[in-house]
């Protein structure tokens, strides 16, 4: 018998110890169950003063199974004894193991042996979180993690799709060959480093973009620019096709555009240089500066109605206005593009710059001034190296580009996909992955099937993508906001690794279902924590700035009890250690 109750406060239980403490050691963190003829209580010892232990209740042993929570507090009279360690397994292990249902994590650092882990349904059908400072093991322990899911020798979770977007390139060598050890398991490795490197380069087909996602890549932040991104996409189903595809359409859209030139009541020399530039620019087989116009007795070429006289007057207006009118086509409408045609970055720059040509004259300076930003980053995009990235080879659908995202080198069903968003800055790595989360989201939303193939995005540094920022006012939502609110019931679930969980956005943090945090020092981070995680007690916040690297407390709905658990190093480790400043900075004398 450990001692005697002798007080209960709230969810508190003092007892008064009746072993010697110089007998005794390390009772802090250790359960105890408090026994009642029909009750048994558990509880965990989180300090002893003045040889009194104060106990937390956490649960009650129902049927030889372990329950969390607990309705009703202990009689005074109850037998309290420590649990016996081959009891502790109820409480914070596997009651028992199973290789297709348990997800091994690591050993308890307080009952030396026991292996600790989860239900991989509980923990993964729900998004989680893994917080931890720099230093703290954060990164191979969701190697190891990652590593222990397909480490298994009966159980092979061949459909799984684990996409990890890698902000430092550090998992590649976790995991590059994982293959040699198990052979049904294949790693796909993505770059964005478009010099070097043994992987294929990130590419995503342009046309798979939509409005949203333009607003995003460019860095819209104006409502106002939102029309501008819309007509150009409209347009780029124009000017991104084949003329004879098209050809009705360009022409009607183009003589619109040279109609506004010709009302706009500017000076004859302006209308006849604006006009020439526009056609020259933009034409068709049909529609450009060589077209003849026949006239009764003779024809002339458009470019010479544009002359303009001795009184300064276009003297073919009328005709010139007659002749583009014969284009418009009231029946046609542009629509957005569907996504079953390929266009490139050129074809989306002479869209934007059509767009401008026809809606410039209802344009305000000041909408003119935000519009033409997008225009500019769009230029700089296809003038960089980060032109690449949308240059794919050919045309693909949404369902065949996914497809092939998730298919190994070797033809066969790639389970770890990982994605070096190294080489880009963090604007550009935000818009990549805020673009392949919506497609694997709506890819999820529309198929029926979609809870039978998974998605998990793994997000490492999550802080600098999944933030409060202004998609809600300039989108209506925030995708990852959507993923971590609609996710679920389609089968594509967020991990937010992160040092700074502060920086988080609050609807993704607060949906999150499971946590794995590390030693945490910020106070603010701390204090975000503490108010912002569910179910989270002081007991665990306190242990937060204590923590040895590598050791972590899990909780959430997959475990009974919040946990401390120390996970095994890698193995392989991932690229992520420190530096080494001495082995770089000394050479022995004479070399």
């Amino acid at each position: 018998m450990l001692g005697n109750i002798i007080g209960i406060e709230e969810n508190s239980v003092y007892v008064k110890l009746l072993v010697s403490l110089n007998e005794v050691q390390g009772l802090i963190n250790l359960y105890v169950v408090m026994e009642e003829p029909d009750r048994i209580f558990v509880g965990e010892i989180v300090n002893i003063k003045d040889g009194v232990a104060i106990i937390n209740l956490v649960g009650e042993m129902v049927d030889q199974r372990f329950v969390f929570g607990v309705i009703r507090k202990p009689a005074f009279s109850a037998t309290v004894k420590l649990v016996s360690k081959e009891k502790i397994p109820l409480i914070i292990g596997f009651d028992q193991y199973e290789e297709d249902k348990d997800l091994y994590l690591g050993k308890s650092p307080i009952y030396e042996g026991i292996p600790l882990g989860v239900r991989i349904n509980e923990f993964f059908s729900g998004h989680f979180a893994i917080f931890g400072s720099t230093g703290s093991g954060k990164s191979c322990s969701v190697a190891r993690i990652l590593q222990n899911i397909f480490y298994k020798d009966s159980a092979i979770p061949y459909k799984a799709s684990i996409l990890i977007f890698d902000a430092y390139g550090e998992y590649h060598t976790a995991f590059k060959d994982i293959n040699q050890r198990y052979p049904n398991i294949q790693f796909k490795a993505y770059t964005t480093n478009t010099k070097f490197g043994d992987s294929e380069l990130l590419r995503i087909p342009l046309w798979l973009l939509n409005v949203d996602d333009l607003a995003i890549l460019l860095g819209a932040e104006k409502n106002t620019q939102l029309p501008i991104i819309e007509k150009a996409l409209k347009l780029v189903s124009v000017f991104g096709r084949k003329e004879e595809e098209v050809i009705r359409h360009k022409n009607d859209i183009i003589a619109r555009a040279l109609l506004d030139v010709l009302s706009s009541g500017r000076p004859p020399g302006q209308i006849s240089d604006q006009v020439r530039s526009i056609l020259s620019s933009y034409n068709t087989k049909e529609l450009n500066l060589e077209t003849i116009i026949y006239q009764p007795g003779y024809s002339r070429p458009l470019k010479q109605l544009l002359i303009i006289d001795a009184t300064g007057k276009i003297r073919e207006m009328e005709l010139l206005i007659t002749f583009m009118s014969s284009f418009l086509d009231d029946s046609l409408e542009l629509d957005l593009p569907d996504g079953s045609y390929m266009y490139g970055l050129k074809d989306l720059l002479d869209a934007f710059n059509f767009a401008f040509i026809s809606e410039g004259s209802l344009l305000n300076e000041h909408v003119y001034d935000e519009a033409n930003v997008l225009k500019v980053r769009l230029q700089s995009i296809l003038n960089s190296e980060n032109r690449h990235y949308f240059e794919y080879p050919e045309y693909v659908n949404r369902e065949e580009f996914i497809r092939r995202i998730l298919t190994a080198p070797d033809g066969r069903k790639a389970q770890i996909i990982n994605f070096n968003i190294t080489y880009v800055d963090d604007r550009l790595a935000k818009a990549f992955t805020k673009i392949f989360s919506r497609l694997f989201f709506d890819y999820s939303k529309e198929n029926e099937r979609a809870k039978t193939l998974p998605f998990h995005i793994i997000l490492e540094e999550a802080h600098r993508y999944v933030q409060n920022d202004h998609d809600v006012d300039l989108l209506g939502y925030n995708i990852f906001d959507r993923i971590t609110k609609e996710g679920r019931k389609y089968g594509v679930i967020l991990g937010l690794i992160t040092q700074r969980p502060s920086e988080l956005s609050e609807t993704a943090i607060s949906q999150c279902t499971n946590f794995l945090i590390f030693k945490m020092l910020h106070p603010k981070d701390i204090e975000y924590i503490k108010s912002m995680v569910p179910n989270i007690t002081t007991e665990v916040v306190k242990r937060l700035r204590i923590l040895q690297p590598g050791n972590c407390i899990g909780f959430g709905s997959a475990f009974k009890v919040p946990v401390l658990i120390k996970l095994d190093m890698p193995d392989p480790a991932p690229s992520s250690a420190s530096c080494d400043i001495s082995e770089n900075w000394f050479v022995k004398a004479g070399e």
